[in-house]
């Protein structure tokens, strides 16, 4: 319980740091200092060693990232691993968890409200308008955590936003967070290796969203144990 202490700590004074940043006009660029400082304190304090293969990726160009999600361990990992800017689509009930929804508001994070249809369109929207301006953008095709470790369901909405935006989606299987922090459970398990796996980026140009979710979903299911 006490590593969970410390992440908690951790969180929430670069949560408070964010928003003082804000109020002082920060730039898109010290709020990437402050998130990828915390994702790297948490991997080295957690001794997680996180093992990058598959394909090679041309970082000069900005994607939808798309993964399994399986642990709160998901985020500081995709940090890690994706280099330059990236924020992500989340549902709506972070940005209410006192401090740490407005860091992330103010960060820059996408929220999406996927109870009503017209606000998660237009959440889309402001997710295509951060690609095309240069930030990657996360999301977890999933919609969830994956309470067995298994992959579930894919949701349409980021396959659409890649059609509409004509950005390639990067496929990205993550495998080993499960066990460093599974859901609904307090105690991190320190010494994991975590394995990120990319796959070749998706051009939307001739495909259909249901085409890309399929194919990402063969990827996924293609590196993820059972």
């Amino acid at each position: 319980m006490r590593e969970t202490a410390l992440a908690i700590f951790r969180t929430l004074t670069t949560s408070l740091g964010v928003i003082k940043d804000s109020l002082v006009g920060a730039t898109p660029e010290k709020h990437d200092q402050r998130m990828h400082d915390w994702a790297r304190y948490l991997i080295e304090r957690a001794q997680i060693q996180v093992a990058v293969s598959g394909e090679p990726v041309d970082w000069s160009r900005t994607y939808i990232v798309m993964s399994n999600h399986q642990s709160h361990f998901d985020i500081p990992v995709i940090v890690r691993a994706v280099p330059g800017r990236m924020r992500m689509v989340a549902k709506k009930e972070l940005f209410y968890v006192p401090i740490f929804g407005q860091a992330i508001r103010a960060a820059g994070f996408v929220e999406i409200d996927r109870r009503n249809r017209e606000k998660a369109i237009a959440s889309l929207k402001l997710a295509g308008e951060k690609i095309r301006q240069g930030t990657n953008i996360w999301i977890a095709p999933e919609g969830t955590r994956s309470l067995t470790g298994k992959l579930g369901p894919l949701k349409k909405g980021g396959f659409m936003l890649a059609k509409e935006v004509g950005a390639p989606i990067l496929p990205m299987a993550i495998v080993g967070t499960r066990e460093i922090l599974p859901p609904k459970t307090r105690s991190i398990r320190r010494g994991k290796t975590v394995r990120v796996v990319f796959g070749k980026p998706i051009d939307p140009a001739d495909k259909t969203p249901g085409e890309m979710m399929d194919e990402v979903r063969r990827f996924l299911a293609k590196h993820l144990p059972g």
